[in-house]
C-alpha cells in the first residue's frame, strides 16, 4: 500500500496535478494537458482491473476475491458529488493531489487539507445526527 501511495503521489507531482494553479487552468478549459494524464491513468487502472482477476486468485493485500461493489445512485451521492466538485473548484485540488502538493513543498495547501477534514467531520456529524433523529436516515450506512 505504501508503494502504491508513493507511486500515486510521484505521478501526481510529476504530472503537475499537485499544483492548484495547473488544475484550475484545466478546470477553466485553458490548459487541457491534464486530460492526457487522467486518460493515461484511467487506461492503466482499467488494465489493472481487467488483468488482476485473471492473473490472481485474490486481492494481493487482503486475499479476498475480486468482485464489483455496486452502489446505488441516490440523493446523498449527488449532493456529495456537487459539494466535492465545488470544493475542488474553489481550492483547485482534490484530496489525493493535496497530499502530493504538500510533498512538493506547498505548505499553504494545509488550509485545504484542514478544510477537507472539517468537511468530512461535519458530514459525519450531520449523518449521525440525522440517523438518530429521523426515519429518513435509518438504514443508511
Amino acid at each position: 500500500m505504501v508503494v502504491g501511495g508513493l507511486l500515486f503521489g510521484f505521478g501526481l507531482a510529476a504530472s503537475r496535478m499537485a499544483r492548484p494553479e495547473i488544475v484550475l487552468d484545466f478546470l477553466q478549459l485553458e490548459d487541457l494537458g491534464l486530460l492526457f494524464v487522467m486518460g493515461g491513468a484511467s487506461a492503466v487502472a482499467g488494465l489493472g482491473f481487467f488483468l488482476g482477476p485473471r492473473l490472481f486468485d485474490g486481492a494481493p493485500l487482503t486475499g479476498k476475491a475480486y468482485e464489483r461493489r455496486l452502489k446505488s445512485m441516490d440523493r446523498d451521492v449527488l449532493v456529495g458529488g456537487v459539494v466535492f466538485g465545488v470544493g475542488w473548484g474553489i481550492s483547485g485540488i482534490c484530496p489525493g493531489a493535496a497530499y502530493a502538493s504538500l510533498g512538493i513543498g506547498n505548505v499553504a495547501i494545509l488550509w485545504a487539507i484542514a478544510g477537507m477534514f472539517v468537511g468530512a467531520y461535519a458530514q459525519g456529524y450531520w449523518r449521525a445526527h440525522r440517523s438518530a433523529t429521523g426515519p429518513e436516515g435509518q438504514g443508511a450506512d
